[in-house]
């Protein structure tokens, strides 16, 4: 009760704040039209879900910051989750909310397929262009340089660590910070250690959808894997079958059937159930990122201070990668050019976009306390933006309201250094490959790793050349 009281007054305060600085779920679009009182409607995607009860405390602080300095827009919540096998028909019948959430993987699709709104005339105008990174800019803009999306944040794979299983297992150095594995050998030593000791999984493997791909994919580039290249003429070629990717694969087989440290049933797991494991005590080390640490703490009960982060350890020749990626922004293909601005003023309320001003600031602090008001690390991250004012205002409010030893993140930030995008082509359909394979290899003993990816490899490229020609 006491963490509720607090958000909502954070709430009341922040809409305060804001202004004097300035002298229901499920998505479904009212995309083109106005309200009963002639308002435009921004149907709100990002409202948060229905079980964070807090954050939607702060969201409707922003909203009231919103009806102040915007009377004539009507925020309608409207929380959508993307997912590929429902966005299209989702977007094709007008129901797409206003401003929505995705993946950097999927841009350049909704971009192809006329499924999100040019919002280059709008940012423009704000000269939000002009300050974003250009490596993010060009993952959301078509070949003429049309913006389609803004970035809400990044992200750099990093291994999550249970502070206290390691602690259990003798594992931590003097100061309470976990001797973090450094190698692939050295993680599932590691693993064998916390499993022999505590009884818990010691490490948290996906093979359950995509996401199990997705990760194995950065454990493959460790082993000195290239899975797919981008041909001069427009075409990919697959490389699921190379030795690297194969020793990646055969690494993961020795994690169940040598070393037996993954949790009990790996095809169960998933994005949402890896961080309940790693929350809960059920595993020791995950694959996750800076963007995602409320999941652990917040969702699943680990303490603030119980949650460490390395960076992923490097493979036998000594390569070490980690995948980046993050969330975008993007805008329904049927929201007006009034619509837009409603959804670029919302991000500015929330301290979302690269403007450093008493509201922004507001909304940023506002962020950060609810935050730590739910147990939820205040740590910086990986940057969007290139304004050097917002920046620096950025920073000093994760300085004012930081909640955990920095020491606890040093080696995640520090030492994920080489940083590579997810693969071209369809990454999604090669993620969809792969957790075929890693299905096959943790539930049967006797499988045989190289024909497997030999098919995985066949399949992909089929799809790659239907897709993109031979």
């Amino acid at each position: 009760m006491k963490k509720k009281i607090v958000s909502v007054a954070l709430a009341t305060a922040v809409a305060t704040t804001m202004l004097a600085g300035c002298s229901g779920s499920g998505a479904g679009s009212n995309s083109g039209k106005k309200s009963d009182s002639g308002k435009t409607v921004l149907s709100l995607g990002i409202w948060p879900s229905d079980e964070l009860a807090d954050d939607i405390a702060t969201f409707e602080g922003y909203k009231d910051t919103m009806k102040e300095l915007h009377p004539d827009v009507e925020v309608k919540p409207a929380h959508y989750t993307y997912a590929t096998d429902t966005f299209v028909s989702l977007a094709s019948s007008g129901n797409c909310p206003t401003i929505f959430e995705t993946w950097y993987t999927e841009p350049q699709k909704l971009i192809k397929q006329g499924l999100a709104s040019d919002i280059t005339k709008e940012l423009k105008a704000r000269g939000w262009d002009a300050d974003m990174a250009e490596s993010v800019k060009n993952l959301m803009s078509d070949k003429d340089g049309n913006i389609y999306g803004i970035p809400r944040d990044a992200y750099v794979l990093g291994l999550m660590c249970n502070v206290q299983l390691f602690e259990e297992a003798g594992l931590v150095d003097e100061n309470g910070i976990p001797k973090f594995p450094k190698t692939m050998d050295e993680l599932a030593e590691t693993a064998k250690t916390i499993k022999d000791k505590t009884g818990a999984a010691g490490f948290c493997l996906l093979a359950k959808d995509n996401a199990g791909g997705w990760h194995f994919s950065n454990i493959a580039w460790n082993f000195g894997a290239q899975l797919v290249t981008a041909n001069d003429d427009g075409t990919f070629t697959s490389n699921l079958e190379s030795p690297e990717a194969i020793a990646a694969m055969k690494w993961v087989y020795d994690l169940k059937w040598k070393y037996d440290v993954l949790t009990a049933d790996p095809t169960a797991e998933d994005w949402g159930t890896g961080f309940q494991q790693l929350g809960t005590g059920g595993a020791a080390m995950y694959i996750g990122a800076n963007d995602a640490v409320n999941q652990p703490t917040q969702v699943n009960g680990l303490p603030v201070d119980k949650l460490a982060m390395c960076a992923i350890p490097a493979g036998p020749n000594g390569d070490q990668y980690s995948l980046t990626g993050g969330t975008p922004y993007m805008f329904s293909k049927d929201a007006t050019e009034d619509e837009i601005n409603a959804a670029l003023d919302f991000l500015e309320i929330m301290g979302k976009s690269p403007v450093a001003n008493d509201t922004s600031i507001a909304g940023m602090k506002a962020s950060a306390a609810d935050r730590v008001a739910n147990g939820v690390p205040v740590i910086k991250s990986f940057q969007c933006w290139t304004n050097k004012e917002y920046l620096d205002a950025e920073q000093a409010v994760i300085d004012e309201y930081k909640n955990v030893d920095e020491k606890l993140y040093d080696s995640y930030f520090n030492d994920s250094k080489n940083v590579k995008a997810e693969e071209p082509g369809d990454a999604q359909e090669m993620y969809a490959q792969l957790t075929n394979v890693l299905q096959a290899v943790v539930t049967d003993k006797n499988c045989d790793i190289e024909a497997l990816m030999k098919q995985a490899d066949e399949n992909l490229q089929t799809t790659l050349d239907s897709e993109f020609g031979k």
